[in-house]
């Protein structure tokens, strides 16, 4: 009889590439949904598990979703027909959900953003705690506008640019909502931050710190790491993985 991996098998095999025990004190990443023990016959990987990825995963023989988001972030006071982790058991489907840890970890989202931008040589900017999922680089001296040009082509997407008018050569970059790091990115002494969302008053402090700051996009700035996370699982199990097609809720005019 062909083995075939479980949900716990699969859970191992990603938390031994980006551990659980890293995500931040806030975050609720791990296996959330599902029977440990359960046979993984197909996985889809995805960014976000929406119901359109639930009803893509239903139709396609996928019974492991891995998600980078977590299907459920804060505790519940019910769980009924329609809510999206109810849909998932409804439908047989588990789902893992690597999160801050995927953030952190070597070779994860902000690796992958680095790589994708063509940056070489991506560090962590700091050792320990949430800033160690900022990665560093030093590029070739540019400015603002054409740094901002730059990201907006290897992401085909709109960006978003506070420019402080300083010549650029050290970057700092964080996938998703990485506007709450200004001020550590301002301590670490880089010209310009790269990141997918920030608030008006992220920008104005980004400004007045003398830091260039842009946005290129929540889901554009993590997404990337899908492809790299289905790869890594395709490399280690002996199943079908699949990338569930999925774009961004948000649309640039």
């Amino acid at each position: 009889m062909e083995w075939k991996p479980t949900v716990k098998d699969i859970c191992e095999f990603i938390n031994s590439i980006a551990p659980f025990e890293n995500q931040c004190d806030w975050d609720n990443s791990g296996m959330l949904v599902g029977t440990p023990d359960g046979e993984v016959k197909k996985i889809g990987v995805v960014l976000d598990i929406t119901s359109q990825a639930i009803k893509y995963a239903s139709e396609n023989g996928i019974d492991l979703i891995v998600s980078h988001h977590p299907v459920i972030f804060r505790a519940v006071k019910s769980f009924l027909d329609g809510d999206i982790s109810f849909m998932l058991a409804k439908n047989g489907i588990s789902a893992i959900c690597a999160h801050t840890n995927l953030d952190i970890a070597k070779g994860g989202v902000n690796d992958t953003l680095a790589e994708t931008l063509g940056f070489k040589n991506p560090v962590p900017m700091t050792e320990d705690g949430e800033t160690s999922m900022i990665r560093k680089v030093i590029i070739d001296e540019t400015d603002g506008e054409t740094l901002a040009m730059h990201i907006a082509g290897r992401l085909s997407t709109g960006v978003q640019l506070a420019d402080c008018g300083k010549t650029i050569d050290t970057v700092a970059l964080c996938g998703g909502a990485g506007g709450d790091f200004i001020g550590a990115v301002a301590e670490s002494g880089c010209d310009a931050f790269i990141t997918g969302e920030a608030k008006h008053h992220e920008f104005l402090a980004a400004y007045e710190l003398g830091i260039t700051l842009i946005t290129a996009g929540h889901f554009e700035t993590e997404n990337p790491v899908v492809a790299v996370l289905a790869d890594k699982l395709k490399n280690n199990f002996d199943i079908d993985v699949e990338i569930i097609p999925q774009n961004s809720p948000v649309k640039y005019f």
